[in-house]
């Protein structure tokens, strides 16, 4: 399982998701033209931000504390009830007075400052950390049938959070993006009131099947939240006309690494969901002898494929419905994270000593950012287009000379 190597200076601190905040302007690609610059003149502070979403639509979030009072939560002992938290990122009608919401809620930060401070033995006091572009708890846009669906998991002993370059994207287009913490596991997670839970290292296999059980109880809570109800552990006030918005005849799901490997095992195991995609990730469950008969995608790094991973050439033999691989140049594991367009340019704004600058490089890659998140976002939006909404560019039927960076593997 490839998240079993995950442990370099920065995959360790989950570095993923910082950026230097930039002069210029916005590009229509997502990129940010101009050189990185300081929060402000004289203050001495470095201001991180993320990439720029593409879509033409507002985007809204909303967190949710679930509990699944079914199961006992398999990491602590003391067993108890197992709990999440889900982020719900959706197409917004008015954003007028609501704030950005932070990449991390407060303790989260706080935690994950010091922990990247020890692991790049560099300061971190000076950095401002990033806000997301979504307006928290905007009202819904309202869609006659409701928008598609498509959920997310992160890598092992990562946060939600390191997935929000792409989600950000897909919300911005039309989706709702159902972003999950699976506790216990992740490295931070926080809860209401400013409770913050952290991860043990667990076996990747368990891991996995917990995975799994999250996810479907996510997605039952999903149908009580479209029913009307509100699965909030708090029954905090959710946004208006969240409840009814989501379209659960369409539901996909993609996840990095053990993410990936998650959304093929949940798709054998539950039929709600019509189409997969694996960022990077080795196939590890049972899913992998017995495969899917719907359409699924497996996104490589430059030296990850079906010629040295057996567990996808196998995978691969068993789907038998659409399927395509896909390989991103000079890319590494952590490039299909926020690590790849943030981290870049954290390597520009601070002094990291060599140890640190090695290992980034050998998580993200050698591939420009900017290049990477673009061929990322629409190849898996063509993907979900496709497959969920009937809509079909062609981007999926070969190479394109817009994307030079992704080849197709046959």
């Amino acid at each position: 399982m490839r998240d079993i190597s995950r442990r370099s200076v920065l995959a360790a601190a989950g570095t993923a998701g910082l950026v230097l905040a930039t002069t210029g302007t916005a590009r229509a690609d997502g990129r940010t033209a101009g050189a990185a610059s300081p929060a402000g003149p004289g203050t001495g502070r470095v201001r991180l931000t993320l990439p720029v979403p593409t879509g033409p639509r507002r985007i809204g979030t909303t967190s949710l504390h679930l509990i699944d009072r079914s199961r006992r939560d398999p990491w602590i002992s003391p067993a108890s009830p197992r709990e999440l938290m889900i982020s719900v990122w959706y197409p917004a009608s008015d954003i007028h007075g609501r704030r950005r919401a932070p990449w991390l809620p407060p303790a989260a930060t706080a935690l994950y400052r010091r922990r990247v401070g020890q692991d790049l033995r560099t300061p971190m006091d000076n950095v401002d950390f990033p806000v997301t572009h979504a307006r928290q708890d905007a009202p819904v846009e309202v869609r006659r049938h409701g928008h598609p669906v498509v959920l997310f998991s992160p890598g092992l002993n990562t946060m939600r959070a390191m997935g929000t370059s792409l989600v950000e994207d897909l919300a911005g287009h039309g989706y709702v993006v159902v972003t999950i913490d699976h506790t216990h596991e992740a490295s931070i997670v926080e809860f209401p009131g400013g409770r913050v839970e952290v991860g043990p290292d667990p076996d990747p296999l368990d891991a996995l099947r917990v995975r799994q059980d999250d996810t479907r109880f996510v997605l039952n809570e999903l149908e009580r939240l479209n029913a009307g109800g509100n699965p909030d552990a708090e029954g905090r006030r959710l946004p208006h006309r969240l409840r009814g918005c989501l379209d659960l005849s369409r539901i996909g799901m993609f996840g990095h690494s053990i993410g990936g490997d998650t959304a093929a095992g949940v798709m054998a195991q539950d039929r709600r969901i019509l189409a997969g995609a694996d960022l990077d990730g080795s196939v590890n469950g049972t899913v992998r002898d017995t495969g899917l008969d719907r359409p699924f995608l497996l996104m490589g790094n430059s030296t990850h494929g079906r010629f040295n991973d057996p567990s996808w050439a196998t995978f691969w033999s068993h789907l038998r419905g659409w399927r395509l691989e896909l390989r991103l140049r000079d890319s590494a594991h952590q490039t299909y994270t926020d690590m790849s367009p943030l981290g870049q340019q954290l390597e520009r704004a601070l002094p990291l000593p060599p140890e640190a600058v090695a290992a980034l490089t050998g998580s993200i890659g050698t591939i420009d950012a900017d290049r990477a998140v673009a061929a990322q976002r629409a190849y898996l939006r063509a993907f979900f287009d496709l497959h969920l909404r009937g809509r079909d560019d062609h981007l999926l039927s070969g190479p394109s000379p817009r994307y030079p960076d992704i080849a197709f593997i046959p």
